[in-house]
Parts: C-alpha cells; sequence; structure tokens
C-alpha cells in the first residue's frame, strides 16, 4: 500500500514538472530566438528541463560580487564596491559603477557559474569553498600596477531592492 502511495505521489510530481515545462518552453523559445527544431533539440537534454523548472527561481536571486581588498587599481575600484548580476549572471547596469574593469569583470564571470551550478544542484551558492577572486593584474610587488580581491554573495531579489531603497 506504501508503495501505491510513493508511486503515486512520484507520478503526480513528474506530471507537475512537465507541465511546468511546457508552460515555460514557448517563452525560452521565444526569447532565445530558437526554431522547433532548435527548441526539440534544446528539450531533449534533461539537464536543459531541470534547469527550466529551476529559472524562475533562479531569477529571485542576485548575485553581488564586492571588492573586499583594492591597492592600485587602475580602474579606481575601491572596497565596498559591489557588482550586482541577476540570476541569470546579467549585469543589472543601472546599480553598478559608471567604469568596471574589464580584467575584474573576466574573473567574475567564473564566480557567477558557479554560483548558478551549486543553484542548480539545490546547493546554497554562499556555501561556495572558494568564493573570492583576484583580477588579472599581479599588483605592484609582482610588476603589476594594483590588485583588488573579489568576494561572491548570492541573495534574494527582495532584499536587494530592500537595501536599494534605503
Amino acid at each position: 500500500m506504501q508503495n501505491t502511495k510513493k508511486a503515486l505521489i512520484n507520478k503526480n510530481k513528474m506530471v507537475k514538472k512537465m507541465k511546468l515545462i511546457k508552460d515555460y518552453a514557448p517563452f525560452l523559445q521565444e526569447h532565445l530566438g530558437y526554431s522547433n527544431e532548435e527548441m526539440e533539440l534544446w528539450m531533449k537534454n534533461p539537464r536543459n528541463q531541470e534547469a527550466l523548472l529551476k529559472a524562475p527561481a533562479l531569477m529571485q536571486k542576485t548575485i553581488i560580487i564586492e571588492v573586499v581588498e583594492s591597492h592600485g587599481c587602475s580602474s579606481l575600484h575601491k572596497v565596498g564596491d559591489k557588482f550586482y548580476f541577476d540570476g541569470a549572471g546579467n549585469l543589472l547596469t543601472k546599480l553598478n559603477p559608471k567604469r568596471i574593469c574589464i580584467f575584474a569583470l573576466s574573473e567574475m564571470e567564473r564566480l557567477i557559474f558557479a554560483a548558478q551550478e551549486l543553484f542548480y544542484a539545490n546547493v546554497d551558492p554562499n556555501e561556495l569553498r572558494i568564493k573570492r577572486v583576484g583580477c588579472f593584474d599581479i599588483g605592484l610587488k609582482c610588476g603589476g600596477w594594483g590588485r583588488i580581491i573579489l568576494e561572491l554573495k548570492f541573495e534574494d531579489r527582495n532584499k536587494i531592492n530592500i537595501k536599494l531603497k534605503k
């Protein structure tokens, strides 16, 4: 009896997942500009389906990369500067400094990718073991100009909106 009940619960979960996938798929197809054939190919990958199911929750997150150390940065990034990205990794331009060093930005990509992968695996991205990176410049002591260290934070979008209104 209990196995039958578990099977029924699992079947109901699967039906709900399939409905969500079918509901989101047309939006995604239009958003990405996929043909029907391309969308069919995309949907055949089970990882894509799982990501699609988690996309609405991911879009309720904000990825923040904060400067935690800075010395000699030619772009003038200072301790406390923050760079904001939506859950998909898009730079939220209105919330960011007017100037962003390309070498620092390229290092942020690694943190964002790791955070997204943890999120998709149902692990809190704030639990990332190594959540700091340094910009490309090696610093004055090693023959460069300056250096900044960046740290990842992964927060609910509504918390960020509240902080920004203050």
